[in-house]
Order: C-alpha cells, then sequence, then structure tokens
C-alpha cells in the first residue's frame, strides 16, 4: 500500500491530562472529520520527525484527541507532555483502515492500544461488540467507567498483576486461551506492540479464526 502523503496544519492545544501515571490525554483542535480507528501524524517542528498516533476521540466530539505514554527517552512524548492549552502542535489529516463495521467484532488492545477502541465506542453502534483490555493493574485500565457503562459485560479487563477488582489474574493472551471457543465467524481486531499483536494474532488462527477475520494495529 502507498504510504499517504502526508500535509501538516497547525493546531492548538485545548487541554493535556495525565490520566494515569506518564500516560496522558492530548486533545487538540479538529478541523476536518474523520473515522474511527485512524491515525494521525504528530510534531511540534516543521520538518522534524513525526510519530502516529490513533484518535481516541469520538467522531462527533469537538475537539481531536490521542492517548500517549511519556517515554522519558523520546524525542516526542516529553515535549507532547508538556504542552498546555494555546500551545500549538503540527497535525496531519487522519489516514488509515484500522477501521470497524456493523459486523459482531472482538476488540483486543493492551495499554494505550485501548485508542481506537475507545475512539469507536464514543462513535459507533457497539450492541455486537466486546472489548478486551490488558493492563498490568487497576491503574493501566484507563476510562474503565465509561466503558463499564457503555459496554456492560462486554467489557473485560485482563490484569497481568493479578490487581484490579472484577479483572481476570492473567495476560490478555492467557484470558483467550482459556475460553472453551472463539466463534470463527466473528471479527477481531487487535491493538497493540508488535508482540501481543502476533501471540495474540498465532493464538486465534491456532483456534481456527480465519487469517482475513484479524485486523491488527502495531503501536510503537
Amino acid at each position: 500500500m502507498r504510504k499517504p502523503l502526508l500535509e501538516f496544519s497547525v493546531q492548538r492545544v485545548s487541554s493535556r491530562d495525565e490520566i494515569a501515571p506518564e500516560v496522558f490525554m492530548l486533545r487538540f483542535e479538529r478541523p476536518w472529520e474523520f473515522r474511527a480507528g485512524q491515525v494521525v501524524a504528530l510534531r511540534l517542528e516543521e520538518g522534524e520527525p513525526h510519530r502516529l498516533y490513533s484518535l481516541a476521540g469520538g467522531e462527533n466530539e469537538k475537539d481531536a484527541a490521542v492517548l500517549f505514554d511519556l517515554n522519558p527517552e523520546g524525542s516526542l512524548t516529553p515535549r507532547l507532555a508538556r504542552l498546555q492549552p494555546g500551545d500549538s502542535l503540527r497535525v496531519s489529516h487522519p489516514f488509515g483502515f484500522f477501521t470497524d463495521d456493523e459486523r459482531p467484532a472482538w476488540w483486543l488492545a493492551t495499554g494505550t492500544g485501548l485508542a481506537p477502541f475507545l475512539s469507536m465506542v464514543r462513535s459507533l453502534d457497539i450492541r455486537n461488540k466486546t472489548l478486551v483490555h490488558g493492563g498490568r493493574g487497576e491503574a493501566s485500565f484507563y476510562f474503565q467507567e465509561e466503558l463499564s457503562a457503555s459496554l456492560g459485560a462486554r467489557y473485560i479487563r485482563c490484569s497481568s498483576t493479578g490487581e484490579g477488582k472484577g479483572a481476570y489474574p492473567g495476560r490478555l493472551t492467557a484470558w483467550l486461551g482459556a475460553q472453551e471457543q472463539l466463534d470463527p465467524g466473528l471479527h477481531y481486531y487487535l491493538c497493540g506492540s508488535a508482540e501481543m499483536v502476533v501471540d495474540v494474532r498465532d493464538l486465534l488462527i491456532s483456534r481456527g479464526v480465519p487469517f482475513e477475520h484479524v485486523r491488527a494495529e502495531i503501536y510503537f
């Protein structure tokens, strides 16, 4: 697939909130339409390398939003974490095809890989969607009250440390492996680290899920 030609525009920051230790939600002006699941490229200065982030806000919300982990050694996230309302950043037009439709689906995420699914929850008809979110512990389950209210029992948390009231005590892959059956007719959307995506994809396929029913988005 040909890479999109990225055109950047300068937008103003609306808010920057630390929603968990070293995890931030950044909101900024939104001059374009987008589909839940798409990404944008961000940078602060003209000509510097950009980074891609899934949009985390709803399609009808006034501002756009991205979710990111602070990497103290990184070139961009330490500066993003210091932005204040009114500051400017350079944002590309949204692009990408990690989008869902009306078919029944499971959404499987770890960490800030939750972002595209948070956008989908806020934008789509989710009556036939299940979200499984893996994290270390209670602080890793971002927006859990909103997600629980929206999805009910179809919102499942997997805690690798065993922390978190009501969470499955183990990794997301362990929860998947413990299921008696994985419906091969469902569509499965994966978002997380490359290791997570490979492990989950291999598990799904080994359990009879067709390759074409698995879609993945990797974050770095």
